[in-house]
């Protein structure tokens, strides 16, 4: 068939022996073997030149779809029988987005590497997730879900106050506790015992000196607006107010004594797959070498 596609292009058989690196004998005898399958004469032979015959023009097309048709199929059997690189889902706090990015990096230049989808989700949203099996591994703030295996637990100091930037507390050099006694501070609603939100909620002179702004603050950058508009003032980790530069809210170092965010990855119970251990063991090493 690519004999005879060849031929019928260059309406030379020489020439077509030639652009398929075969001699023309058996350029000629392919096509003589297509000819006495098919019952039909292709080409129209002198000892001066080849034309196709009303055979081989009807026939041409179809060769040449045939000749693509086989072109794809091998091009797709090649792909299948490369084994494919696993792939992880992950899902992460956007507060953590730089260290889960590091990671799958990491990972994606690692032997053999593997990919990773990177999620970004609340905690609340993340922990649906890996319970429908949507996401492989999470990286989630305490407290950590019921029921699956954590690890890798790390800790994220919490030590600057958001204040709008037109408010005097804005030029202050350092903040605590006793000087928000005519602010409000914003909270979720989640404040596990022990944690660092009830912490905070401790330091604080009754429900009337917080606004609850939901049931979790898992993006930071997002409630910043909240504190913008005047809402109330937000402590933050000192990574955030490192990274994020904005006209209208000021960061000022909050002493309120140890205030620490705990972060970790969890992941369902049970077998788990080499990828998974790949990146818990990855993650382990990028907190190291941040």
């Amino acid at each position: 068939m690519r004999c005879f596609v060849c031929v019928a292009r260059v309406l030379s058989f020489s020439r077509a022996a030639a652009e398929l690196g075969m001699s023309q004998p058996a350029v000629s005898q392919a096509v003589g073997r297509l000819e006495r399958a098919s019952g039909v004469r292709l080409f129209e032979r002198t000892s001066r030149e080849v034309r196709l015959s009303t055979a081989g023009k009807g026939l041409l097309a179809r060769a040449e779809a045939l000749l693509e048709a086989a072109a794809s199929f091998s091009a797709e059997a090649a792909r299948l029988a490369i084994s494919p690189r696993p792939v992880i889902r992950l899902a992460y706090a956007p507060l953590v987005g730089g260290l889960a990015a590091r990671a799958a990096r990491r990972l994606g230049e690692g032997e053999p590497s593997v990919d990773v989808e990177l999620r970004a989700m609340g905690w609340r949203a993340a922990t649906q997730a890996l319970t429908r099996g949507e996401v492989g591994v999470a990286i989630l703030g305490a407290p950590f879900p019921v029921g699956f295996t954590t690890g890798v637990r790390f800790h994220v100091t919490v030590g600057h106050l958001a204040v709008p930037a037109g408010d005097p507390l804005a030029g202050l050099a350092r903040l605590t506790p006793a000087q928000l006694g005519r602010h409000r501070v914003l909270l979720p609603r989640n404040r596990p015992p022990g944690g660092m939100w009830a912490r905070v909620a401790a330091t604080l002179r009754g429900e009337h000196q917080h606004r609850v702004v939901g049931e979790d603050i898992d993006d930071f950058t997002a409630v910043l607006d909240l504190v913008a508009a005047g809402a109330g003032l937000l402590p933050v980790p000192h990574l955030l107010a490192a990274s994020i530069r904005r006209d209208d809210v000021r960061f000022v170092p909050f002493d309120a004594g140890d205030l620490r965010l705990t972060f970790g990855l969890a992941w369902p119970p049970g077998r788990v797959p080499s990828e998974v251990t790949t990146l818990v063991h990855t993650v382990q090493r990028t907190l190291w070498t941040r």
